[in-house]
């Protein structure tokens, strides 16, 4: 025994270590583990405007790639696509091209913007949307605003003017989509709809009306009137701006 009468190897151990796992204090992470949890705690404390765009990227691919140093692939999305939102927004292709991301960092960000969409749908679902319209145009820019194709969506509205459904009709090139009045009608009589709202995006980031889209719209609003169903609108969703025909006298 040693001379203290201390059993052999009992003067190695300290207080710090006869304390329990759940209080001993941790010591610091280092490397990307101590990057990850000062990014979490900055978070926690500040809310998302304490960290940068490049950071909350980092932090949705946290999950899906738990051993990897994400802040490469970070910058790498915000250098092609330039921000948080089109980074997201981005095509599953356009993404899969951006070295070491693969399918696991693709479903992280895909499923943000499916969350995003989702939360921007349930402040329109069953409300009545003439009066909760600047919900309704933050959902429409929300799923729309960054498509690269021209999507036609069709909003059916019971006689409420809650929504019973909002369903893409057509989708088609960089800038025309065909729309075909008699399945725009024949649905709404399926879903026994009273009044429609049109929407259709222009990958241009341009909600100026063409005249095809002027002309297609008296065909509906012709084809609706027949069989006592109400067009409330025909809304165009650029990048950032959003085009009325009913507030600008097309309709």
């Amino acid at each position: 025994m040693p001379k203290n009468g201390s059993p052999k190897g009992f003067a190695d151990v300290t207080l710090l270590d006869t304390l329990s796992p759940e209080i001993r204090p941790l010591k610091p992470a280092v490397g990307v583990d101590g990057h990850r949890a000062r990014l979490r705690a900055r978070f926690l404390a500040g809310g998302p405007e304490a960290i940068a765009e490049h950071e909350l990227i980092e932090m949705t691919l946290f999950l899906a790639l738990p051993r990897r140093d994400t802040k490469p692939l970070a910058r790498a999305l915000l250098a092609r696509f330039g921000s948080y939102a089109a980074a997201i927004s981005a095509s599953v292709p356009d993404l899969l091209e951006v070295e070491g991301l693969g399918e696991a960092g693709v479903v992280a960000l895909k499923t943000v913007q499916a969350a995003a969409q989702r939360l921007a749908r349930a402040e329109v679902l069953h409300r009545p949307v003439l009066s909760n319209w600047d919900r309704l145009i933050e959902y429409l820019q929300a799923v729309m605003a960054r498509e690269r194709i021209e999507q036609f969506r069709v909003l059916f509205l019971d006689n409420r003017n809650r929504l019973l459904a909002d369903e893409t009709q057509g989708t088609g090139t960089v800038n025309h989509t065909p729309v075909y009045p008699r399945e725009v009608v024949k649905r709404a009589l399926e879903l026994h709809a009273s009044a429609i709202i049109l929407v259709h995006n222009h990958p241009s980031g341009d909600p100026s009306p063409s005249v095809e889209d002027i002309e297609m719209t008296k065909e509906i609003k012709h084809a609706a009137q027949a069989l006592s169903l109400v067009l409330h609108d025909h809304i165009i969703i650029g990048n950032g701006q959003w085009l009325s025909f009913r507030k600008t006298g097309y309709l």
